[in-house]
């Protein structure tokens, strides 16, 4: 399928900023709440299908396949007008209610040792993980509830002609803690590790199948990937750094490696402060981190200074601030942080994803910020801040 020009342009954009050069501007783009998008349409006065990558004509978006370790349909517990309460691939019980923005974990039956390790992965590369419309819980139960969902490559193929397109894939305690739950995931790690460990192999494995699979059903579709990789809260790490070097860091090593292989730059999404594991992470070639929660004391500029152009950053723009700042303070932290987009190797986005306590006319304007001074070579003004290089 043919590309236009501008998404060619975009493309070229996106592949000099994650080989920290220096493109014609800094790209930009977001994961949005529903609510939020409601809240834009209605405050703009626009239609109410209006699609926001189109309408700001954005730089990237992310799919993924199904990655449940089980391809089933959602077994409906309870529906209602209020909410939803699904059991999914994961074996896992999700509660949606319809006006919250995520769900509540309810149970995970996977639940005891011996369930764990009797525990089955259906073969990453069926087909109906790519080509078919279905039921999984990572595209399906989250901001919004989404039964029966058009396939990847199809998903992939409609955006392909204007986007560049990430496809995506969980490591493994990412994979981990949606089969067990946080709590046995963490309490096992000390209790049982060389069970954990074992575990964490079959996943390891499980992920580069799927890795691998929708490399080849999108069939050259693709412009790169996104790992999903939660391992840390605001304070830090979820569990030791040292426990991350020796169970998870090869499987992560092993998909990126299978992404380089195939020209494919990864973004690797981790929430919270994962500062301590950022050195392993270039280490094993994480092209970008992404999203560099504010609210856990990360900051893009700091963040340049210590690592240089080692690692590139996406995100980090405090959502909070968007919220509740005023357009000065919104403007000033914009050009402020553009100063980490210096030599390249920095996508704008929000420090995690664009909830509906932003005003629509507040994210209009900072959209309207980065097109104005996001244009290389950056002019920044009073904002301009020196950043010597990283030892």
């Amino acid at each position: 399928m043919q590309r236009s020009e501008n998404c060619l342009a975009k493309l070229d954009r996106m592949k000099k900023t994650l080989r920290h050069e220096e493109a014609d501007r800094v790209p930009i783009s977001d994961f949005y709440w529903g609510s939020f998008l409601k809240r834009w349409r209605s405050e703009l006065g626009l239609a109410p299908d209006t699609d926001i990558y189109r309408y700001y004509d954005l730089d990237w978006r992310s799919f993924n396949p199904n990655v449940d370790p089980h391809i089933k349909p959602f077994e409906i517990l309870k529906e209602n007008d209020e909410e939803v309460v699904v059991r999914t691939g994961f074996e896992a019980v999700l509660q949606k209610k319809r006006d919250y923005p995520m769900p509540a974990y309810l149970k995970f039956d996977t639940d005891t040792i011996e369930k764990m390790e009797a525990f089955e992965f259906d073969d990453p590369w069926d087909e109906r993980r790519y080509f078919n419309a279905g039921d999984d819980q990572l595209n399906g139960v989250g901001d919004g509830y989404v039964p029966n969902l058009a396939a990847f490559v199809d998903r992939v193929r409609e955006s392909h002609p204007d986007f560049p397109a990430f496809g995506g894939v969980c490591e493994g305690h990412e994979m981990l803690w949606r089969i067990l739950g946080s709590e046995h995931t963490l309490l096992w790690m000390g209790l049982y590790p060389d069970h954990i460990a074992r575990f964490v192999d079959r996943i390891n494995e499980f992920s580069l199948g799927i890795l691998k699979a929708q490399i080849k059903a999108a069939g050259g579709m693709l412009d790169g990937m996104v790992v999903w990789g939660d391992v840390a809260y605001k304070n830090g790490m979820l569990f030791s750094p040292d426990f991350w070097r020796k169970h998870f860091k090869h499987g992560v090593k092993a998909l990126i490696d299978e992404c380089h292989k195939h020209g494919l730059p990864v973004i690797y999404h981790g929430c919270g402060d994962a500062s301590k594991i950022f050195k392993d992470l270039i280490e094993i070639g994480v092209d970008s981190y992404n999203p560099l929660e504010a609210k856990a004391g990360l900051d893009v500029v700091d963040l340049r200074r210590r690592f240089g152009h080692c690692m590139g950053f996406c995100g980090n723009m405090d959502v909070v601030l968007w919220a509740n700042g005023t357009k000065e303070e919104i403007k000033a932290a914009v050009l402020t942080k553009l100063n980490a987009a210096k030599g390249g190797g920095f996508i704008f986005q929000s420090d995690h994803s664009v909830p509906d306590s932003i005003s629509g006319e507040n994210y209009d304007y900072v959209v309207k910020l980065v097109r104005e001074y996001g244009k290389y070579p950056l002019q920044l003004g009073e904002y301009d801040i020196a950043i010597p290089a990283a030892a």
